[in-house]
This record gives structure tokens, C-alpha cells and sequence, in this order.
């Protein structure tokens, strides 16, 4: 029986995803793990699921990959498919306190859940603006608004003037044209600071 059985940990690790996402499918579909100490992971309780759960599962894994990796095709790229990949282009301050130089940018579709998860890492983050934005214009953006700073992460950087990083995000949306969709989540300015939960 056992060797019919597969763990949320190799689950995740196999479709690059956190053991978090596995348990929210499994919870979705009704899936109950099987729980059973390992050897492997120094006699510690491991869940596990059948070989049947797991094709159930995969699918749901490929669907959400799917749509978090969607990029155009050269046969995509159009007014459509643009306008599916509407959000917003958000500036965040991560220790407004502590280190006001210090700054996030990006695209997020959904930014109350985008800033919900960077709070598990920055629990004092604040939502400084948001722009409204096509997901096309993300690596422009970044580009435009972060010439000069210092990069620390991929999305994160510090400049000497803050003021001059949300006039240059205010230059930079003011040429680009309008944008519109029912997808919009528009962050208001300086969001109160909420911890994550866990």
C-alpha cells in the first residue's frame, strides 16, 4: 500500500508549488491525507495521498500553473489577450520606518492578495500608490522607475530620494495610455499595516 502513495512534500516539489497551495487543492476537493511518520523526514508526521488523488490534484496544479506562467505567443499577442492582463503597477514601501529608502515595484493583478503574501516576509510594508497597468508594460516600468537605484532582490531596491521614485512612476503612467478593465484592483494610498496571519 505504501508504494501506492505519494507525499504533499513531493507533490509540491514536483510542480514547483508551496506545500500551502497542495493542502488549499486538497482541502478544495475534499481530499483527506493519509498521515504517516516518515524515516525520511526524521520520524516526523508526513502527509500523503493515493496515486488516484494525485492525478486529481496535478490537474488542478497545471490550471493554476498555467495561469500564473501564461505568456503570448506570437500568435496571441493582440487587443485581446492584452486586455486579459490588466492589473495594477504598485509601489511599496517595506520598512517605511526603518529603511524609507527601501522599495518594491511590480505588476499584480489582485494587489490586496499580492501585499497579503509579501506581508508574511515584510509585515510592515505599506501600499504607497498604484497605477493602473498592463501586465506587458511590467518589465518597462521597473526599468523606468529604478534607472540609477541600487537592486537588492529582483523587485526591491534603494534610492536616495523616494520623492523622485513616485514622480518617475507618475511620468512614466501619465504617457502610457488609458487602461481599463473589470479586473482593476486599485490599492488605496498607504494602506494600514495588517501582519500576516499564519
Amino acid at each position: 500500500m505504501d508504494e501506492e502513495l505519494i507525499s504533499v512534500i513531493d507533490i509540491a516539489s514536483q510542480h514547483s508549488k508551496g506545500k500551502a497551495t497542495v493542502f488549499r487543492i486538497l482541502n478544495r476537493l475534499g481530499i483527506e491525507p493519509t498521515k504517516r511518520r516518515s524515516s525520511a523526514g526524521k520520524n516526523q508526521l508526513v502527509s500523503y495521498i493515493t496515486q488516484e488523488e494525485f492525478r486529481r490534484v496535478t490537474i488542478e496544479l497545471q490550471a493554476i500553473t498555467s495561469r500564473d506562467d501564461l505568456e503570448p505567443s506570437e500568435s496571441e499577442v493582440g487587443d485581446d489577450f492584452v486586455s486579459a492582463e490588466v492589473g495594477v503597477f504598485y509601489l511599496i514601501q517595506l520598512e517605511p520606518d526603518l529603511d524609507p529608502s527601501r522599495f518594491k515595484v511590480g505588476f499584480a493583478a489582485g494587489m490586496s492578495e499580492r501585499l497579503r503574501h509579501l506581508r508574511c516576509s515584510a509585515p510592515f510594508a505599506v501600499v504607497v500608490r498604484t497605477w493602473p497597468c498592463r501586465r506587458l508594460w511590467e518589465k518597462t516600468a521597473i526599468d523606468s522607475v529604478a534607472v540609477g537605484c541600487e537592486r537588492l532582490h529582483t523587485e526591491v531596491f534603494r534610492t536616495a530620494s523616494f520623492e523622485e521614485i513616485v514622480a518617475r512612476c507618475e511620468r512614466f503612467f501619465a504617457i502610457m495610455p488609458p487602461v481599463s478593465g473589470s479586473s482593476l484592483n486599485i490599492v488605496e494610498p498607504l494602506m494600514g499595516r495588517t501582519p500576516c496571519k499564519a
